[in-house]
């Protein structure tokens, strides 16, 4: 089932882990003191072209008489929300602009445009999900509570809708994260405990009345009385237009949540992006959360544009490794992961963008029924992995470590072993072939 024993399911000796560990320190702190100017000029130029997208946009919308433009109005409101929550509210709550110290980027004051409260955003996503990634039972975000995507999680009927779920989870995303600080189905038994639910509930009708009243109210009700000031206005053109704007708001929300959800799940749930059990975590050193982080998240490939519409979480696994550190510097951290990646001999897990997502949507379809219909094992499958897939080779007792080629002098590890475990099913099935054919 999940990796209950990282450093050897990863096929590293403790100093390993621990220099591997040492060599991304060094890069972060080589990033740390090159901070500076020209990282302070990208995130004050995002906001303004973010800010401006939304100008543009909302003015194209309250001014649209032509279908054309209320389309462009909406399209550039959405992308301005994507750009909004991905590379602003995210990255600067996750505290990677606060070595500026000015308040307008500081993780301590950005609330973002979205129905959850920063403040427990900042707690489930910064604290809890990061500290215990993809460890099951304490990382919320392992199926959110609503999905299947591992085999550790028990099958039961529910799971019968994960297809149809996850569908309602990407067109209401931003109403799913407001809703998972809050914990619905966990029970309160102390009055402080419920005391605290009250609190948190508050705080979230709060917000999601300042976000339903900015773009279902005040917006559309300035273009109602735009269009009703214009000559020839009248209460039924102030109607239609209040109506084409709350539309509009919302089109531009759906963009932005379907958009969310596919970069936020390509992140951590294609193949590769491995689940760990509560034990790794009790004793884990720096190095071996590090390990951790580069284990269980997954990247896909990018240019400029996808990179800066992604919030630069095309590098989901350097962003996991520093989540603090600038997000318009993840591309050049990526170079030395993967090259420590090679050193170590360990998986570095990529691919295109549409293939990082519908191997998502494969798991999530498949995981929807019971095990006795799905192929492979619970230690050896595309989506649930651990370091007993490869014991099958090794006496009783035997820790898997890494070991070095004695031809090469390189590191065998884990993407060797990986890649020698495939090719022996390969062989397995092959022979298989061969059997059935002399059978016939």
């Amino acid at each position: 089932m999940a990796i209950s024993d990282i450093p050897e399911y990863a096929h590293l000796t403790e100093a390993d882990v621990e220099a591997l560990g040492a060599e991304l320190d060094a890069i972060r702190a080589d990033i740390e003191a090159a901070r500076g100017e020209r990282d302070a000029r990208y995130i004050r130029n995002t906001i303004r072209f973010q800010r401006g997208l939304e100008l543009a946009g909302r003015a194209m919308i309250m001014g649209s008489r032509k279908r054309s433009l209320w389309w462009a109005g909406a399209a550039s409101l959405g992308v301005a929300k994507i750009v909004e929550n991905m590379e602003l509210g995210h990255n600067v709550m996750h505290g990677q602009w606060d070595w500026m110290n000015d308040p307008e980027v500081h993780s301590t004051t950005w609330e973002w445009d979205n129905t959850d409260p920063s403040a427990h955003w900042k707690h489930t996503h910064n604290y809890i999900h990061h500290k215990y990634t993809n460890v099951l039972g304490m990382d919320a975000d392992v199926g959110y509570g609503l999905l299947r995507v591992t085999r550790d999680q028990r099958w039961q009927p529910f799971y019968l809708g994960n297809i149809a779920y996850n569908t309602l989870l990407a067109v209401f995303f931003q109403w799913g994260v407001a809703a998972q600080h809050l914990e619905l189905g966990k029970k309160r038994r102390t009055p402080e405990q419920k005391e605290q639910f009250r609190r948190d509930l508050a705080d979230v009708g709060t917000k999601v009345g300042k976000q339903v009243g900015k773009d279902y109210v005040v917006f559309p009700g300035l273009a109602a009385a735009l269009a009703a000031a214009l000559p020839g206005g009248d209460s039924a053109s102030a109607a239609k237009a209040f109506g084409k704007a709350a539309s509009a708001d919302a089109l531009a929300n759906l963009i932005r949540n379907l958009w969310t959800n596919a970069v936020i799940f390509c992140g951590h749930f294609p193949d590769g992006a491995e689940k760990f059990t509560k034990q790794d975590v009790d004793s884990e050193t720096q190095a071996e959360w590090y390990l951790r982080q580069m284990l269980g998240s997954a990247n896909f490939r990018c240019g400029p544009v996808l990179g800066f519409m992604s919030g630069n979480l095309s590098y989901q696994i350097e962003h996991h490794i520093f989540p603090d550190l600038p997000s318009n510097r993840l591309a050049e951290i990526s170079v030395r992961v993967r090259a420590l990646c090679e050193k170590y001999d360990l998986p570095y897990t990529t691919g295109s963008f549409p293939l990082q997502y519908l191997k998502s949507w494969r798991t999530i379809a498949k995981l929807s029924l019971p095990d006795k219909y799905l192929k492979a094992t619970a230690d050896d499958a595309p989506e649930t992995a651990s370091e007993r897939r490869f014991k099958q080779d090794l006496p009783t007792g035997v820790r898997l470590e890494s070991s070095l080629d004695p031809m090469t002098g390189r590191r065998r590890g884990l993407r060797s072993a990986i890649g020698a475990l495939r090719g022996r099913k390969g062989r397995l099935g092959r022979s298989s072939q061969v059997i059935d054919a002399a059978a016939a």
